[in-house]
């Protein structure tokens, strides 16, 4: 029996990728997992494994290609055994359901908008896609349910129905008017990044279905710095940079395990939250193509030093877009850092499905007055601003978490444990 193989959905923020290796030839026996292909994208190297075991046919793509989620790369003879029958049963199972989905009654009422629907980034079928785009629907938008996170037609139906009977108003985003820039001066276009067209779709979608709310507040690092120097000091023969990120990402973690609505996510029918036991912190680093996430996993379980590491170490090969797809998944918070650069406070925006994000600014040398010497002291102050999903998290409780995280970073012996 002769199967295709087609290219999976790579990960958020991955619409597309460049073949850089194909590791095997026509007549190559392989094995179920095993890899296939080798792609480069805007965020990492990725390695694409067979979905089947089996002897290949054909290859339908070259060195240098440029693919897409869903494009059939290979041609593979696998026997009937039971996996490849599972695989059988469920495209019949797909085909049979393939009219589960009616075009919902329209409303006389409204005026049609006609919009172009940008659905890359988001896993899939090409029938749930083509079905999206006759409907004007933004992919971007709906809850998947399937494995990995997959959009299904129920999703879609799901999806339909939520906005049918939601008479408050359409999700649908205003479309850009088309303005001759020209008219007013010379003008240069520049084309988006993969990462930037994708990142922004993101945070256009987050901006529009979370309720975003910020709390600011101060965080005195004085005696922090002293020991982050000194550590620094004690770290030298390691070759490992010790900044304020790996405290603040070690403070988050112990925050976060003591107000667990933080650490968590809304399920797909927005009823219950699911409460998360591990900590995986997501960090924003700025890169040439863009904002890019990489995730320190059960960082709770690591030392200064161990956080430091993982930093560097992510941080270089997100610059080398050398990140693997599993390094960008799995965040339970995100920590947006502007420290290095400047400002006071800012509102970060949420990294869904997450529910909080923490955004640091640059830190300053302040006069603050002291009660108990009734004089002023020289104090090492770090602005930062957190932003969370009003409908799980309410304003004291956000109060609560910033002052508790406060209190961490003062406590240096939490540090040298």
């Amino acid at each position: 029996m002769i199967k295709e193989i087609k290219l999976p959905d790579l990960g958020e923020g991955i619409d597309g990728a460049e073949i850089s290796e194909i590791p095997i030839s026509v007549g190559d026996v392989v094995t179920s997992d095993q890899t296939i292909l080798i792609l480069e994208s805007d965020k990492a190297s990725m390695e694409i494994p067979s979905d089947f075991s089996g002897k290949i046919t054909d290859i339908l793509i070259s060195l240098g290609d440029e693919v897409s989620t869903g494009q059939t790369l290979m041609k593979i003879e696998v026997a009937a055994d039971k996996k490849n029958k599972k695989n059988i049963n469920e495209d019949v199972k797909e085909k049979n359901n393939k009219n589960v989905i009616q075009e919902p009654v329209v409303n006389k009422q409204p005026t049609k908008i006609d919009l172009k629907i940008d659905n890359d980034g988001v896993f899939a079928s090409p029938g749930v896609r083509r079905l999206s785009r006759e409907l004007g629907i933004n992919l971007n938008t709906v809850n998947g349910t399937g494995e990995k996170g997959r959009i299904t037609k129920d999703d879609l139906n799901n999806y339909i129905l939520k906005q049918m009977s939601n008479a408050s108003g359409s999700s649908i985003p205003t479309p850009i008017p088309d303005i001759d820039y020209t008219q007013w001066g010379d003008i240069e276009n520049q084309k988006l990044t993969k990462v930037k067209r994708i990142t922004g779709r993101r945070l256009q979608s987050a901006w529009q279905t979370i309720p975003h709310v910020t709390q600011f507040d101060e965080a005195d690092i004085t005696d922090l710095d002293v020991f982050r120097k000194e550590l620094k000091e004690r770290s030298k023969k390691s070759k490992i940079k010790i900044t304020f990120l790996p405290f603040l990402i070690k403070a988050i973690t112990k925050t976060l395990k003591e107000m667990p609505e933080f650490n968590s996510s809304m399920d797909s029918s927005s009823s219950n939250l699911i409460i998360k036991k591990y900590y995986n912190i997501g960090l924003a680093v700025d890169t040439p193509s863009g904002l890019i996430v990489p995730v320190i996993m059960n960082a709770d379980q690591k030392s200064i030093l161990d956080i430091s590491a993982d930093l560097m170490d992510l941080s270089v090969r997100a610059r080398e877009k050398k990140l693997k797809p599993s390094e960008l998944k799995g965040g339970t918070f995100t920590i947006s850092s502007l420290g290095g650069i400047g400002g006071k406070f800012f509102t970060p925006i949420i990294n869904p499905p997450e529910v909080s994000i923490l955004g640091v600014s640059k830190s300053v040398w302040k006069n603050v007055y002291n009660p108990t010497s009734g004089s002023s002291d020289l104090r090492y102050i770090m602005p930062f601003s957190l932003s969370y999903d009003h409908r799980i998290i309410d304003g004291a409780a956000a109060a609560r978490f910033t002052t508790r995280y406060k209190e961490i970073l003062h406590d240096i012996s939490f540090f040298k444990d």
